[in-house]
């Protein structure tokens, strides 16, 4: 499963998600930045990622929209580089499962489930 990190994520976390997120980017890496919800979401169909947001846009449209691409709202404040990767690394198990096995359009992650 391949990560698409939003703009209102750090792309300096990539290299670190490769080993349990192989191929995962962010869109300022794929010269997306500045680019409309729709122009992700399109690419981010297109090839295959999985978004990750803080924002609730891309879960909203995941609603209305359906399926691919699948969607993971981080639902927490704006925090460290670190505390961001950790968060998709803890919870890599429940993310496979929800998205892969469980066929769900978004997943969502916040502190409480820490």
């Amino acid at each position: 499963m391949k990560l698409l990190l939003d703009e209102n994520l750090s792309r300096r976390i990539v290299p670190f998600l490769q080993a349990a997120f192989p191929e995962s980017s962010q869109v300022a890496l794929l010269n997306l930045e500045g680019a409309s919800d729709a122009e992700v979401w399109q690419f981010a169909k297109d090839n295959g990622f999985v978004i990750v947001s803080r924002d609730s846009d891309f879960q909203e449209r995941s609603l209305v929209a359906g399926h691919p691409p699948q969607v993971i709202w981080l639902k927490i404040p704006n925090r460290s580089k670190t505390f961001v990767l950790n968060i998709l690394l803890d919870h890599h198990t429940e993310i496979e499962q929800a998205l892969s096995e469980q066929n769900r359009a978004c997943v969502e992650i916040s502190l409480s489930q820490r």
